[in-house]
């Protein structure tokens, strides 16, 4: 009976489990059922499409290019094409499609409706103000024809391209040459400082003179005498009063500091431990005064450049090594600890060291501490145009420009490089970049180009392929004449006369612009300014490299330091 009896409630209780799960399976079964059968319903009953409530802009164009988020360098006679997914209503457009400017007003557009409804065409009624930042609005209250919103808001930044329009009167290029040296040599002429003729550092500087600066300056005086801007007897009595300056000035080692009080002709630290000789900036200083002592038939004169140029104890600084040292401080000696080795601007400063009649260096100093015995060479090709020497894409312009307002390069050779290509073909490089302009910089072209040290929109710098924020300095193009007339040229016209109203004024070109910005510089640089009117005058007639390259410690230099050239 136990086994019986234990048997029956099993199975009793197996059934009614099993019965349980049968209700289970049926019930989900039939919940699984009604759910599907209802998304059916739902489907037939409601057709329009509720996973996609809002349409998109398919694109955007003005002046047949993809409008970006900030688009520069928009034509003035702007056309704005904008694209949807879908049609659109065309009721209140004009408050959907704003075009506002920077004082955020809006600016009257027509606006033109394709026949699909899905193309809308916005036309300013005028042309847009040059050099102006507008904004486009696209509002998302615009409804497509089967009532859905626009995804989002979309905003645009636009800034317009110049006017390109001449605002100076077209004349001769020769007129033009002259105008603009004219005009840059003003700088160096009313700007100096008024106690001894010292040339000032910008035109903003008071009592702070530049002595490389004044170097440039000395041969715009030379080239002013020289075109009848003065007379010559204005001229040679201006640089005997800078060379009086210099007769009393703190020298160090017999080389001259950065920067001096133009009254009191004592120094001012150019930075904390930059409170000595600065050998560079003498060297820019010499090429002046070596290039005026040639020029001007004046005894006196050419006895005080001369006795200023051998009492520099070139071989001093050295500091015991086979380079040139480019600094040296009474209180802080050599810890600056700046070689100056090549390639940059600073040729000259072995040229004048090496001419030097009891303090001269060797021709070994020159391989090993300018040339760094061939380690100086580049040898690339950059837009298809070799490079001899220098940094990557050849680094700024200066770089080639400022050893050479005296020294000539054309036919100038020593075993490392040909000078005469070294010049032209960094000024080619440089103008190739701006043309090839791989960071899309407005404005950039043939006719607008030349990247150098310069004022910058964010204080200073030295602007190059490899150092791009879309700045342009006039000088680096128009210090390139000898080297690019054709080119430089192009750039002068452009400059002149499409910018005119923008960087000519009162000493010549100011110092830099960007179209990007846009940003246009207020100052001028004496470093700046004198390549100017120097390379013009290089151009044009070869004074400046006629009466350097006559001096007889140049000559003596050159041949030390094994160059060829027909001048020498």
């Amino acid at each position: 009976m136990h086994r019986i009896g234990k048997r029956s409630t099993d199975v009793v209780q197996y059934d009614a489990l099993s019965n349980t799960i049968i209700m289970q399976k049926f019930l989900a079964f039939a919940f699984i059922t009604l759910y599907l059968c209802a998304g059916c319903s739902k489907e037939k009953s409601n057709p329009s499409p509720t996973n996609n409530p809002t349409f998109k802009i398919s694109q955007i164009l003005i002046n047949e290019e993809q409008l970006t988020a900030q688009h520069k360098d928009v034509n003035l006679n702007a056309r704005i094409q904008i694209t949807f997914e879908s049609s659109i209503t065309e009721q209140g457009l004009q408050t959907h499609l704003e075009l506002l400017d920077a004082d955020r007003v809006k600016i009257p557009v027509q606006t033109q409706v394709a026949s699909d409804k899905k193309t809308v065409t916005l036309l300013p009624s005028a042309s847009l103000k040059p050099l102006s930042s507008y904004t486009l609005i696209i509002r998302n209250t615009l409804l497509s024809t089967d009532n859905r919103k626009l995804d989002k808001e979309y905003s645009y930044m636009l800034t317009t391209t110049i006017d390109l329009s001449d605002k100076h009167e077209r004349i001769s290029s020769e007129a033009l040459l002259t105008k603009i040296q004219q005009q840059t040599f003003k700088y160096f002429w009313d700007h100096a400082h008024p106690a001894y003729g010292m040339i000032r550092e910008r035109n903003t500087s008071n009592e702070t003179v530049t002595i490389g600066g004044t170097g440039f300056g000395i041969m715009a005086i030379i080239v002013g005498a020289e075109r009848g801007f003065i007379s010559r007897t204005d001229g040679l009595n201006r640089i005997k009063k800078i060379v009086s300056f210099l007769k009393i000035a703190d020298t160090y080692h017999g080389a001259f500091s950065h920067w001096y009080n133009g009254n009191t002709a004592k120094t001012l630290p150019f930075s904390e431990k930059d409170n000595g000789a600065d050998l560079v900036e003498t060297s820019l200083l010499f090429q002046g005064l070596l290039t005026a002592r040639e020029y001007f038939d004046d005894a006196e004169l050419q006895k005080d450049i001369t006795t200023l140029y051998e009492t520099i104890e070139w071989d001093f600084f050295r500091n015991g090594q086979s380079t040139l040292y480019w600094h040296w401080s009474p209180n802080y000696a050599w810890e600056l600890n700046l070689p100056i080795t090549g390639w940059n601007e600073s040729l000259i400063t072995y040229v004048l060291a090496a001419g030097s009649k009891d303090n001269s260096i060797a021709a070994a100093v020159y391989e090993q501490g300018w040339a760094k015995s061939g380690a100086m060479r580049n040898g690339k090709s950059y837009y298809g145009i070799s490079l001899p020497l220098g940094p990557e894409n050849g680094g700024p312009l200066f770089l080639s420009q400022y050893s050479f307002l005296g020294l000539n390069p054309f036919g100038l050779q020593d075993q490392y490089a040909s000078y005469e290509e070294q010049v032209k073909n960094h000024s080619l490089i440089n103008r190739a970049y701006c043309i090839a302009n791989p960071k899309n910089f407005a404005g950039y072209s043939e006719n607008c180009w030349g990247l150098t040290a310069s004022d910058d929109i964010n204080g200073y710098m030295a602007h190059s392929p490899t150092n791009d924020n879309g700045v342009i300095s006039p000088t680096a193009a128009l210090s390139s004449m000898p080297y690019t007339p054709k080119e430089s040229m192009q750039a002068l016209e452009f400059f002149y006369y499409k910018l005119g109203d923008k960087i000519w004024g009162e000493y010549g070109f100011k110092d830099a612009f960007s179209l990007s910005e846009p940003w246009f510089a207020d100052s001028y640089l004496a470093i700046d300014q004198g390549p100017i009117i120097i390379g013009i005058e290089n151009h044009r007639t070869g004074l400046l490299w006629k009466y350097f390259m006559q001096a007889p410690e140049i000559k003596k230099a050159l041949q030390t330091l094994k160059f060829t050239s027909p001048n020498i």
